[in-house]
């Protein structure tokens, strides 16, 4: 029988600390504090810390229903929403299909973005994304390229909701 992870909610990880250290003088409390973190998986206490400020809240699912419904059995963005909240979520997936580090042509791009959507306008998107600041545009209009961003939780979770309807 393997072991069972127990989880343990540390209000104050430094008073937690200190009272460890009182019984071994010869480590500090700042090793204390890395020696915790370590144990938790974390490389030291300042990850730690960054990690958990980090945390994201949890996707509202109600949000991800709705902007599920703009996407065909394909997965693809069939539909403009008229809702600006619905779309931007809509476009953080138009985003997930984009390949990262490439820069392409705007005859490419819109060839990709037409192929990921349904909804045959590849200028709208293309300008939307960039307007979102999920794309950039060279000055000289040659190029795009996808910038790298980390989804909201609300995007995340579309995302893997449409890599499952895809997959089926």
């Amino acid at each position: 029988m393997g072991r069972q992870p127990v989880s343990v909610v540390i209000a104050d990880v430094s008073a937690f600390a200190r009272a460890l250290r009182a019984g071994d003088p010869p480590a500090g409390h700042q090793a204390w504090l890395n020696r915790i973190a370590q144990a938790a998986g974390y490389r030291n206490f300042q990850h730690l810390s960054a990690a958990r400020k980090q945390a994201d809240p949890p996707a509202d699912r109600a949000k991800v229903a709705r902007a599920l419904r703009w996407f065909d059995a394909e997965g693809r963005f069939a539909r403009w929403p008229a809702r600006q909240a619905v779309r931007d979520l809509c476009l953080w997936a138009v985003w997930a299909r984009l390949p990262p580090a490439t820069e392409w042509h705007e005859r490419k791009i819109s060839a990709i973005i037409d192929g990921v959507t349904a909804l045959r306008d590849a200028a709208q998107v293309r300008r939307s994304l960039v307007e979102m600041g999920l794309m950039t545009r060279n000055p000289d209009g040659t190029g795009y390229r996808r910038l790298e961003r980390r989804p909201p939780p609300e995007a995340r979770e579309l995302i893997a909701a449409l890599g499952q309807r895809m997959a089926s």
